[in-house]
C-alpha cells in the first residue's frame, strides 16, 4: 500500500501468549473466547505485528516488538515463539538493521520497545544504530517512574539506553512527523501512548497500537484489564471509531494474531467492523 510518499509493509517481529482475562478484562470467557481462542494456561495468542514506512529517504519502523532479552522463565511465561525475531522478519524484506533511519514507538511496554536495543559484548546498546527514536515525552517520564499497577510493563533497560545513548527523541503533544504522518496522543491504557496516523488526499491508516489490539476489540466494552484508566479508554474508543466510520480510515492492529487491517462502519448496533484483511494487499 502507499500513502503519500511511504510505501507501507508489514513485520512481523514474534508471537506470544498473554492472558485471556486480562486482554479482555470485564468481559466473559464465553463471548470472547469465540473469536480469541485460549490454551490451557487461559493465554491468547497475540503477533507483535510491526508497521515499516519505506520512501526514497526513510526507513521508518513503527514499534519494535518483545525483542530477545529474554530468560528461559519468562520465555515461557509469555509463550514466545523462537522462531519469529524482528531482524529476521526484516531481512525477508531486503532490510538490515543498519538501514532503518526512524524509530517510532507508540509507548514503552516492554511488547512495544522490545526490540529496541539488544546486548551486544555484555552492553546494552540500541538496535538500529544509524536511528533516531521517537516517545512521548510524558511516556518515556511515566515509563522511568511508573505506577504500581503498571511498572512491571517498563523495562528500564529496552528505553533508558536510547536516552544515554542520545538517540531518543522526546515528543510534545499531538504534532506531525512530516508531511503524511501524525501522532494522537491517548491515555486510557497509559500515559500518552501515541498512536500514528498516516495520510494523504485520498487515504488514512491508523495504526491503533494498544487502543484496539485485536479486531474483535472493536466493540467498545471490549477493554483490556492492562489499561490504568479504562473509562479514559471508552472515550478514546468512542472518539476514535467514529472518525475511523465517518472517514473511512483504515485501522491497523498491532496485536490481532490474524487480521492486520480492517474498516468499520455505521450499523444499527454502534459502530461495527466492515471488512477485514490479512494484510496490505
Amino acid at each position: 500500500m502507499q500513502i503519500g510518499k511511504y510505501k507501507l509493509k508489514t513485520v512481523i517481529s514474534g508471537k506470544i501468549g498473554l492472558d485471556g482475562g486480562a486482554m479482555f478484562g470485564i468481559i466473559p470467557k464465553p463471548l470472547w473466547e469465540k473469536t480469541n481462542p485460549a490454551d490451557e494456561q487461559n493465554r491468547v495468542t497475540l503477533t507483535t505485528r510491526n508497521l515499516l514506512l519505506i520512501s526514497d529517504d526513510k526507513k521508518i519502523l513503527i514499534d519494535t516488538g518483545m525483542g530477545n532479552k529474554w530468560d528461559d522463565k519468562s520465555k515461557n511465561i509469555y509463550r514466545i515463539d523462537p522462531e519469529i525475531s524482528l531482524e529476521k522478519s526484516l531481512q525477508l524484506n531486503g532490510l538490515k538493521p543498519d538501514d532503518i533511519t526512524d524509530v517510532i514507538l507508540t509507548h514503552l511496554h516492554f511488547d512495544h520497545t522490545g526490540g529496541s536495543t539488544k546486548i551486544e559484548n555484555d552492553k546494552i546498546i540500541p538496535s538500529f544504530p544509524n536511528a533516531k527514536y521517537f516517545i512521548q515525552r510524558k511516556n518515556f517520564e511515566w515509563g522511568m517512574n511508573p505506577s504500581d499497577r503498571d511498572k512491571g510493563s517498563y523495562i528500564k533497560e529496552n528505553f533508558e539506553p536510547l536516552a544515554k545513548e542520545g538517540v531518543l527523541n522526546l515528543i510534545d503533544g499531538e504534532t506531525d512527523f512530516d508531511e503524511n504522518i501524525s501522532f494522537k496522543v491517548i491515555n486510557g491504557h497509559t500515559i500518552a501512548q501515541q498512536m500514528i496516523m498516516i495520510s494523504d488526499s485520498s487515504a488514512s491508516l491508523l495504526y491503533c497500537c494498544d487502543l484496539i489490539p485485536f479486531v474483535s476489540q472493536i466493540r467498545i466494552p471490549y477493554i483490556m484489564g492492562y489499561d490504568i484508566q479504562p473509562l479514559v479508554t471508552v472515550e478514546e474508543k468512542k472518539k476514535y471509531l467514529k472518525l475511523a466510520a465517518d472517514e473511512n480510515w483504515i485501522l491497523y492492529f498491532g496485536h490481532d494474531p490474524d487480521y492486520a487491517l480492517a474498516t468499520v462502519k455505521h450499523s444499527k448496533k454502534g459502530i461495527v467492523q466492515d471488512e477485514v484483511f490479512e494484510d496490505f494487499q
